[in-house]
């Protein structure tokens, strides 16, 4: 396991922390760090996400990487392993911060997911010489780095009293765009990211909002929506962009026949045209 050491000063896309309060004197990582800056985001969240954070979380995450955009996370459960997820599948870089030393991941049952990043031309990096074990007040620590590294950082859910919310209060500290993602305000994940924007920070309801203030330059013209292989493929995309999720929903709306929509469905998620979101929910695909 090759572990390389550096000072942030010595390599050019760690320079961002040279500036920020109690800044690491050495970072050490796994993997490839990009040569020069680029436009960077962190996402964070709650560790155990609402079916509609795993989906926004994913879809203004997939849609920011293939824009350009590099993403920060911690690897944790919950929001980060799908913002790092959604890196990957876009074909993007994504690097990992760790709350302990780069020589193991933690939790353990995310090992084949640092590894995958490690593997896909991001890196795992720590401040933390190895062997170091995960400690409580790490968690907390490591949040300055991963908002020190990004240009803003984007909260897909938080709780009122939620450890994502002490990003924020490192990214706001250093100077950074805090984007929050609104939500159910009788949502108990959704009280520490409408408290924010009370506060002032900025909504996001898609990967544009964040582009105009931070990387105007990779804005470009909207893809073309998806169009289905069949008449019924079509049909179900745009009750899917109509907003209906619920797969019972869709066929009854679609008018075709159960057997009909069910090979329909089943040929789109093979296709990557429609995403499965678990409990028979449906979103589009990437």
């Amino acid at each position: 396991m090759y572990v390389t050491k550096t000072a942030p000063e010595k390599q050019p896309y760690l320079r961002p922390l040279i500036n920020i309060p109690n800044p690491p004197k050495q970072l050490f990582y796994r993997g490839e760090l990009p040569a020069e800056r680029a436009p960077t985001v962190a996402v964070v969240g709650t560790r155990k996400p609402t079916a509609y954070g795993r989906e926004v979380g994913h879809k203004i995450t997939y849609d920011l990487v293939k824009r350009g955009v590099i993403v920060v996370s911690g690897l944790a459960l919950g929001t980060d392993a799908i913002a790092h997820r959604a890196a990957l599948e876009a074909g993007g870089i994504t690097l990992a911060v760790l709350a302990n030393s780069v020589d193991s991941v933690y939790p353990r049952s995310h090992k084949a997911l640092g590894e995958q990043i490690v593997a896909s031309g991001g890196a795992i990096i720590s401040e933390y010489e190895p062997p170091t074990e995960a400690r409580a007040h790490y968690f907390l620590a490591r949040n300055r780095i991963v908002s020190g590294l990004s240009d803003a950082v984007i909260i897909i859910e938080a709780a009122q009293r939620s450890g994502t919310l002490s990003t924020a209060a490192h990214a706001l500290e250093q100077g950074k765009e805090v984007f929050v993602v609104p939500g159910n305000i009788t949502s108990p994940l959704s009280a520490g990211c409408n408290a924010l924007l009370k506060q002032g920070a900025h909504p996001i309801t898609c990967a544009e909002d964040v582009l105009e203030v931070i990387a105007p330059e990779l804005l470009k013209a909207q893809a073309v929506l998806p169009l289905g292989a069949t008449p019924l493929e079509s049909k179900i995309i745009a009750l899917l962009q109509q907003g209906i999720r619920d797969g019972d929903q869709l066929q009854q709306h679609s008018g075709a026949q159960p057997h009909e929509f069910s090979q329909a469905v089943t040929m789109m998620e093979i296709t990557g045209s429609i995403r499965a979101l678990g409990a028979n929910q449906w979103t589009l695909g990437n």
